[in-house]
């Protein structure tokens, strides 16, 4: 086939076993070269940069600075002309909402067959926008977060176990305002307490 219609992608998978099963399934395909593999957010945006991918198909939870979504956002600044497949074991809802929001190309399961895995990077490669079948009900039926970025913060920190002295201390804030945001917090969640809070919006994606 003429190298013209080669698509060439990136694929940035933390699981090296997922990823190079991944990469080589997408080597047999006559239309698809697989032109970097790398484990990680930050390595895909620096292999983009050189490699210059036609798609970077990124695991959307990988470890360190940059998850898929924030690398996607990367590579899109420094690469315009590059697409991209969000790939992910769990969607949770957050995530595929961040997603269509940052108008990246497609979302799929990592479950889906190999098959299909490589039309949607045709279809994002060729301008489309993809979702994965089995998403597309929760797509149309997205809660919104209802925490404002501060109460997600002051969150994130109790489910780190540090209680309104130390929040208050971390985020220059005053004991009393952490105590009211964690009332505002666990109101909005329809939660039963703190804990309940935690687990509602870490189920949901929203820290």
């Amino acid at each position: 086939m003429d190298n013209a219609y080669v698509i060439r992608i990136l694929l940035a998978e933390d699981q090296a076993v997922i990823r190079g099963a991944l990469a080589a399934l997408l080597g047999l395909e006559p239309d698809i070269e697989v032109v970097a593999a790398v484990e990680s957010g930050a390595a895909a945006v620096a292999s983009a940069a050189v490699e210059l991918p036609d798609v970077a198909v990124l695991d959307i939870d990988m470890p360190g600075e940059l998850d898929g979504l924030e690398a996607a956002a990367r590579i899109h600044a420094r690469v315009p002309t590059c697409r991209t497949l969000m790939l992910t074991g769990h969607a949770k809802p957050a995530h595929l909402k961040r997603a269509l929001a940052a108008q990246v190309g497609g979302f799929m399961l990592k479950t889906a067959p190999p098959e299909d895995v490589a039309g949607a990077i045709r279809d994002v490669a060729a301008g489309k926008r993809v979702l994965d079948p089995s998403l597309a009900v929760t797509a149309w039926d997205l809660a919104d977060n209802p925490l404002t970025p501060r109460e997600a913060d002051v969150l994130r920190l109790v489910a780190d176990g540090l209680d309104a002295p130390d929040i208050a201390g971390r985020l220059h804030l005053t004991p009393g305002t952490v105590r009211n945001y964690l009332t505002a917090i666990v109101a909005k969640l329809n939660a039963r307490n703190r804990t309940d809070a935690v687990r509602l919006a870490t189920e949901a994606g929203w820290i």
